[in-house]
This record gives C-alpha cells, sequence and structure tokens, in this order.
C-alpha cells in the first residue's frame, strides 16, 4: 500500500478527528518552521493526527498590492523541509493545473481553493498525482456540488477525496456557516472537513487607508464554529494559525492565536468524545404508545 493510501487511511480512522492547521501563507523558512514546531508539538500533546498547512501563493487576493508568499519553486523547498525537520505531512493548495506534478511531489495533501472547485481540468489534474485531494466548497456553492467535485476526482481514477466545508455567502461581505452543510456533504461519501477560519472571513469587508479593500474577519468567533462543527461530527477541522496574527500580512483578522491554540483543541476534543454527531440517528416514527 502506497504511503499516500497509509495517510488517507490513517485520516478516514482518526478518533475523534484530525487537524489541517498552519500560517496561512508561507512567510519565511524560520517562521514555517517555527510554527510547524509548535503546532506539531501541541498536536501531539492533545493526541489529534497533523498535516501542517502553508500556501506557497495566495493567486486569489482581494488586492493586486497584497502578499502572495515565495511562490511554487521556493514553497515548495521550504515545504519538503518541515517534513524532512519535524516528520509530519504536509498540505497546500494550487490554483492552476501546471502546478500539480509539481506539488504532488512534495504535499501529502493537495488542496482545492474554493473559488475552483468546479474546475474540472484543475481536479483531474490534482487527482492524477495520486495524492489525497481536500477540495473547499465555494462560497457560491450548495452542499450538494460537492458531490459532483468529489466524484470528479474518483473518475480521474483517484478515491482519495475530502471535501470542506469554509462558509457561504450571505449578502454583501459576510459568509455564514450552516451546520445542515457539514450532515449533508456526507452525501459525497468520504471524509468531512470544516474550515473553522475562513469560514469567518468577510470579504472585502475592510477599508484600507488610502483606498481599496481587504477581507477582515471574525475571529473571536472561531470557538463557536468550532466547537458547532465537532458536536456535528466532521472527521477534521481546518485552521489558520499564527504567532502574532494582528501582523499576518494575509487574513490576520481570521488566524488563531498560537497562544490559544492548545486550549481550543482541548475543548474540541472533549466535546467530540461525548458527541455521537458521526453517528446518523435512527428516528422512530412509529406512534409512541404508553
Amino acid at each position: 500500500m502506497d504511503a499516500s493510501t497509509v495517510l488517507y487511511n490513517q485520516l478516514k480512522a482518526a478518533e475523534p478527528f484530525f487537524l489541517l492547521a498552519g500560517p496561512n501563507v508561507i512567510e519565511s523558512e524560520e517562521h514555517i518552521l517555527r510554527m510547524a514546531k509548535h503546532i506539531k508539538g501541541i498536536a501531539s500533546k492533545v493526541g489529534l493526527p497533523l498535516v501542517f498547512k502553508s500556501s506557497f501563493d495566495k493567486a486569489n487576493r482581494t488586492s493586486s498590492k497584497s502578499f502572495r508568499g515565495p511562490g511554487l519553486e521556493e514553497g515548495l523547498k521550504i515545504l519538503e523541509k518541515v517534513k524532512i525537520a519535524y516528520d509530519i505531512p504536509v498540505v497546500t493548495d494550487v490554483h492552476e493545473s501546471t502546478q500539480c506534478e509539481a506539488v504532488g511531489r512534495v504535499a501529502d495533501i493537495i488542496q482545492i481553493p474554493a473559488f475552483l472547485c468546479r474546475q474540472t481540468d484543475l481536479l483531474v489534474a490534482a487527482a492524477k498525482t495520486g495524492k489525497i485531494i481536500n477540495i473547499k466548497k465555494g462560497q457560491f456553492c450548495a452542499p450538494s456540488v460537492m458531490c459532483n467535485s468529489a466524484e470528479k476526482i474518483r473518475l480521474a481514477g483517484n478515491s482519495k477525496v475530502m471535501v470542506c466545508e469554509r462558509g457561504t455567502m450571505f449578502g454583501y461581505n459576510d459568509l455564514i456557516v450552516d451546520p445542515r452543510n457539514l450532515e449533508w456533504m456526507r452525501e459525497a461519501n468520504c471524509p468531512i472537513v470544516a474550515d473553522v477560519t475562513h469560514s469567518l472571513q468577510q470579504p472585502a469587508g475592510r477599508k484600507l487607508d488610502g483606498g481599496g479593500v481587504a477581507s477582515g474577519g471574525l475571529r473571536e468567533l472561531i470557538p463557536c464554529i468550532a466547537r458547532t462543527a465537532i458536536a456535528v461530527g466532521v472527521d477534521g477541522v481546518f485552521m489558520e494559525v499564527h504567532d502574532d496574527p494582528m501582523n499576518a500580512p494575509v487574513d490576520g483578522p481570521t488566524q488563531w492565536p498560537l497562544r490559544h491554540l492548545e486550549e481550543l483543541l482541548e475543548e474540541l476534543v472533549a466535546i467530540a468524545r461525548v458527541s455521537k454527531g458521526k453517528q446518523r440517528f435512527n428516528i422512530d416514527l412509529t406512534p409512541f404508545r404508553d
């Protein structure tokens, strides 16, 4: 059995859930290695399987002036150093079909950004790497769309797919998380991941000095959404974590402070231990008799 299939089976069987976590974007090699060390230590302490996350390029920024990261070549070198130094799998996202082969040589999980969840050529190219594919649900999509996206991966010959809820557009500059989606997405017949940080973005909701806009967010509600997702019974939690979120170059308002990661994860593990969210409730509609 190849390493990718072994990891996929481990994540599917993870109890109470697995964790995809790390800074939104690679800021420097030193920062990423330091963050990976701390996050791995915390995940190990609370007993959660970890896949470390960071992006080499943030291609879908609101502003052309936004920080994007080191790019494909340098970013993959840094992620490979994380894997070797801390013996942990990594996940990163792709934006173009031409990136998939190179990313597949390093990443253990290839992530499809929400805006691109229906891009057939990108999904097929990612699937053909043989790596695990995590598809973010588009902010504009009904949960049923993810069944089709997952099926595109399978039809390309790769059964290792996961789907991820990250909120739905709710008017201008706002997202809402509908817990029903976490149940309905199970129809995709694969692990369900909840992105508890991006789902609290306020897209283009923050005016910048000198003009322009950037994404805002509601960091204070991350525990609320995370608690809800765990109670519903997701298989994995995706969250962006930063040691200095107020000065993060990308998505600072929705990155969870590293200093509070252990505290939050301990609570989520406790909730998961008592929740029956992963089990379908058997509703008996026969007449009740005294």
